[in-house]
């Protein structure tokens, strides 16, 4: 399992809170997108973590074709 699934087609917004850490899915498998909850266990793929430095709308990726993870880079706009 070397292909990471499309959650959705479109970035999650997410208000995050300073101090916090997020553990963003990588594999698209996880059922609390856009957060890993261990689906990923037998696969290549591990979450990654973002620590939140201050309180704001960070906009996770939801293709997991980002080249800038764990944020949206637009690149859901050229999926078919």
């Amino acid at each position: 399992m070397n292909e990471s699934i499309v959650s959705k087609k479109e970035p999650y917004a997410i208000e995050v809170k300073e101090g916090k850490s997020y553990y963003w899915c990588q594999c698209g498998r996880s059922n609390k997108q856009p957060f890993c909850d261990g689906s990923h266990k037998g696969t290549n793929f591990k979450p990654i973590c973002f620590k939140a430095k201050e309180n704001k709308k960070v906009y996770f990726c939801g293709c997991k074709k980002t080249l800038n993870q764990p944020f949206c880079d637009g690149t859901h706009k050229g999926l078919l």
